[in-house]
């Protein structure tokens, strides 16, 4: 430990410094990375190759697809790899780009699945206007907005965190580089700038928690009056865990970074951070996508081997076409 935090870097401690637990670590996130890896790019796959899913509901999708993509391979690679090599160095300007993609990442899956409940509140609420409220123009605009406020977000907690004055070993008891961790190497006082940065955004986000909350109420309200039981049960089934995992990935990262920074080591902050940076990027496919009996028709459709055989033949067709040679 000596020699690594006198180096310019960070070290990770990670969840233990037993080998064998380090090595159950590893599996486990490989299993779980491995799952949302599957999910994800799937869904990517199929909403981009089937031409029935170009509505702007799966156009959303494949934007919070790729979104969990990048948001847990930003983290649960680097971690899977510390634990194989017994090793958590993590260099200095690794940290610094974990902690960009990491909040800017969070930040726009935040924004996106905001978007995504006002997209359900006026297919839902405003039928006769949803074509003009949710045209391609505006769906392109929102998806522009939720990767800017992403990088924007990641941009000033990072400017700020890594000009904040560090006091003692750079030791984080975290698997990677987490803010409210690293408020625990500052110098006495001097994360205030960090601190109110994370209130805004904390703000941000709970006025997009509202914003889904008030559109999943508008939603109830109005299937409620909806005379068919069936319609009824299937849009309650879709919207509860929507608005289950909104709530579950809002309230632990924002307990997470607005609890006081203190310089005792806490098991519950790591089993907070796995809640809100693994979890969500793995159930998302499942809860958002995959229970969508359009999604699993398109799946199996992509999937099957005439279907395989068919865009393969078309690719080659097209390759062949654009060959000078031939």
């Amino acid at each position: 430990m000596a020699n690594l935090t006198s180096m310019s870097g960070f070290l990770l401690m990670g969840f233990s410094d037993h080998r064998e637990l380090q090595i159950l670590h590893a599996l486990l996130f490989l299993v779980t990375y491995l799952l949302a890896l599957t999910g994800n790019l799937l869904i990517i796959t199929v909403t981009s190759l089937d031409h029935h899913l170009q509505s702007p509901m799966y156009y959303f999708l494949k934007h919070l697809s790729l979104l969990d993509l990048c948001f847990i391979s930003v983290t649960v690679p680097q971690s899977i790899t510390n634990s194989l090599m017994n090793n958590g160095y993590i260099s200095y300007v690794q940290c610094i780009l974990q902690v960009f993609f990491f909040i800017a990442l969070a930040s726009s899956e935040v924004a996106i699945l905001t978007v995504m409940s006002y997209d359900r509140y006026v297919s839902i609420c405003r039928p006769l206007q949803y074509e003009t409220i949710m045209n391609p123009c505006i769906c392109r605009y929102a998806v522009t907005a939720v990767w800017l406020a992403g990088g924007l977000s990641g941009l000033m907690h990072t400017a700020v965190n890594f000009s904040i004055p560090l006091c003692g070993e750079r030791v984080i008891h975290q698997f990677f580089c987490d803010v409210p961790q690293m408020l625990k190497l500052a110098c006495s006082h001097e994360f205030i700038n960090e601190i109110a940065v994370a209130a805004f955004t904390t703000s941000a986000a709970f006025i997009c928690l509202v914003s889904i909350v008030l559109s999943y109420v508008h939603i109830f309200s109005t299937v409620l009056r909806i005379p068919s039981a069936e319609g009824r049960t299937k849009v309650f089934a879709t919207c509860l865990p929507h608005l289950f995992v909104v709530t579950f990935f809002l309230s632990t990262a924002g307990f997470e970074f607005l609890q006081p920074p203190s310089d005792s080591q806490s098991a519950m902050d790591i089993m907070l951070s796995i809640f809100y940076t693994v979890i969500p990027p793995t159930l998302n496919p499942v809860i958002y996508s995959l229970r969508n009996e359009a999604i699993k028709a398109a799946l199996k459709k992509v999937l099957s081997k005439g279907e395989f055989a068919q865009r393969k033949m078309y690719l080659k067709t097209i390759l062949n076409s654009k060959n000078p040679y031939k």
